[in-house]
Parts: structure tokens; C-alpha cells; sequence
């Protein structure tokens, strides 16, 4: 005798697509990341600069009708500071996709600094400081890779991304067929 399934197992059941959706989408992401990495990252820095000139004009309307919970002055700079980073992102998103190459370049040479700086204050109270300086170094060797190649660092965190995009939609699909058993 087969007991029967309570009522949220059985709507889980009923909408295993929308999770086979989802891994179908991320399955076709992380391939065409994995491939066109550049064009991959272009189209994400695309989408967010998308993203962003929306909410900045809806935040500009709420500025202009005046209903919103925040100061109408800092909400004016937030609406025009995401429509003008939205403009550059559309208008050339793979610019774009470098520059926060390099933002995170810089921070791990200001990381890996840090690390070293640590290290060497504490070593008289740790042992293995050593492990310490050589993360430091190494993160001061990668941010300069990637200052003085941002487009190669671009396309390597696309690569990336692409990978754990395809990883994440396999589990998807294999998840969305176990609860369409479910139904």
C-alpha cells in the first residue's frame, strides 16, 4: 500500500518544471560561458547595465512623484548614479566587465599586502607565518595578472562562472526529475 503524499509534496510534484527550467537555462549559460567567455561576460555586463538604468528610472519617478521612504536627495543620486553606470555597461559592457576586473585586482593587491604586513607582526606568536606571506604574495601575483591583462582575467572569472553555472543546472535538471516522481 502506498501512503500518499502530503500537499506540499504533491505541488512540488506539479512544478518540478520550473526547476528543470532553471537547469536547462544555467546548462546553456555555463556552455556558452565556457565557450565565448568574452561574449559571455559582455552579455551578463549588458543585462546588469540593463538592470540598472530600470531601477534608476523607476527610482527617478519615485524622486518626481515624491512617495518613496527616503530622502528625495539621496534617492535623485542613487537613480542617476545607476542610470549613468546602466548607460556605460550598455553602451560598452565588456569596458565594463574590466573595470571590475581591475577593482578586484586592486583589492587583492591591497589584500595581499595586508597579509604580509600581518604576518611578519605576528610572527613571533603564530608558527607557519610563512603560509601567511605566501597567500599574500600570491594574491599580490594575481591582481597584477590581471592589471596587466584584464580582459584575460575577464575571461577566466567568465570561464569560471561558466563551470559553476553548468554544475549548478545538471543538479537542477537531475532534482527537477526526481520530484517530477513526486506528481
Amino acid at each position: 500500500m502506498t501512503t500518499p503524499l502530503s500537499p506540499v509534496l504533491s505541488l512540488i510534484g506539479r512544478s518540478w518544471w520550473v526547476l528543470l527550467l532553471y537547469g536547462v537555462v544555467a546548462v546553456v549559460f555555463g556552455g556558452v560561458a565556457i565557450a565565448q567567455p568574452l561574449a559571455a561576460a559582455s552579455a551578463l555586463a549588458w543585462a546588469i547595465g540593463v538592470m540598472a538604468v530600470v531601477e534608476g528610472v523607476i527610482s527617478l519617478m519615485a524622486v518626481l512623484g515624491g512617495n518613496s521612504g527616503v530622502s528625495r536627495g539621496w534617492l535623485a543620486v542613487y537613480a542617476l548614479a545607476s542610470i549613468g553606470f546602466g548607460v556605460v555597461a550598455v553602451i560598452n559592457p565588456l569596458a565594463t566587465a574590466s573595470v571590475l576586473i581591475l577593482l578586484l585586482a586592486a583589492w587583492l593587491i591591497v589584500a595581499g599586502i595586508h597579509r604580509i604586513v600581518f604576518a611578519v607582526r605576528v610572527r613571533r606568536h603564530i608558527q607557519g607565518e610563512w603560509l601567511l606571506i605566501l597567500s599574500g604574495v600570491l594574491a599580490i601575483v594575481l591582481g597584477a595578472l590581471l592589471v596587466a591583462n584584464p580582459l584575460a582575467g575577464v575571461a577566466v572569472t567568465t570561464l569560471w562562472i561558466g563551470i559553476g553555472s553548468l554544475i549548478y543546472g545538471v543538479l537542477q535538471v537531475v532534482v527537477a526529475f526526481r520530484l517530477r516522481r513526486l506528481r
